[in-house]
């Protein structure tokens, strides 16, 4: 008989979430290149890659971290489901270093287009690495794009909640990344106006310091010269934070637990554990 393998120590749990951060910039870094710069696609490509990204991230990574990849969702699950706060910022500064990586291949792989389409690598073009308010060209302030974040990033952490509670209706455990890449899809398609639904402070400042190495010297501040660099940071963590326990408030203390089968069912192999 196998011999059990031993939980991932520390150091593969941040390798995992670094892999699989890195999997889901590579292809959304990527995209908003392909659409912005080479003028291939639409809003839609860039919010199906989006999805199938973070999908495929946590396929990646699932098993061995739980693939948070994104400090918002880890800061959510230590304040309501227990997750060690000591691995808070580990697992936080693995996730920006993947996007950072990640970041650097898209910048380095579509050098040629970038150039071409922006010569001067600015603000034009900045929205391929990161976020910016209305999208770089719409009357929405920093202000306004702080609170799309927070709503943005709570409507995420609370179907994120949702789908992956064991005592909810979850769906099977090899389906979970497939139903959390939609619910990032649908986010970008009905959230993505004001802000570029970041809802992921890894997601924006890996990129967003990416960018700032290799020329991009605005990357910091938005169209209106403002700093913006924190609102995608500081909106995500508290919006994620309130999605989680909006969750726990309406739905997650109302449902049985698995421990506690209803009278005169038989407990499911699930349930027994």
């Amino acid at each position: 008989m196998a011999k059990p393998r031993e939980a991932p120590s520390l150091l593969g749990e941040l390798a995992a979430e670094f892999a699989g951060t890195l999997i889901l910039i590579l292809f959304g870094a990527a995209v908003v290149a392909q659409v912005v710069a080479g003028g291939i696609g639409d809003h839609d490509s860039i919010a199906w890659a989006w999805g199938l990204g973070v999908t495929l991230g946590i396929y990646v990574a699932g098993r061995i971290s739980g693939a948070h990849l994104n400090p918002a969702v880890t800061i959510a699950l230590a304040v309501f489901k227990g997750f060690e706060w000591r691995k808070v910022l580990p697992y936080s500064l693995a996730q920006t270093a993947g996007a950072f990586v990640a970041a650097l291949l898209v910048r380095w792989n579509y050098t040629e287009v970038l150039s071409k389409f922006d010569p001067g690598l600015t603000i034009k073009s900045q929205g391929v690495f990161s976020t910016l308010p209305g999208n770089g060209a719409l009357p929405v302030t920093e202000w306004g794009a702080f609170r799309d974040q927070v709503i943005g990033t709570a409507i995420l952490l609370f179907l994120v909640l949702a789908v992956t509670d064991l005592n909810n209706s979850s769906p099977a455990a090899n389906l979970a990344p497939f139903i959390v890449g939609l619910i990032v899809v649908a986010i970008g398609m009905a959230w993505g106006t004001n802000a570029g639904y970041a809802i992921n402070p890894a997601r924006d400042f890996g990129p967003r310091l990416a960018s700032f190495l290799t020329g991009y010297e605005t990357a910091w501040r938005d169209q209106y010269g403002n700093l913006y660099f924190w609102v995608p940071i500081l909106a995500p963590i508290i919006g994620g934070v309130l999605g989680a326990g909006l969750y726990q408030v309406l739905v997650g203390r109302f449902l049985p637990t698995l421990a506690e089968p209803e009278p005169g069912t038989v407990p499911t192999e699930r349930e027994a554990v």
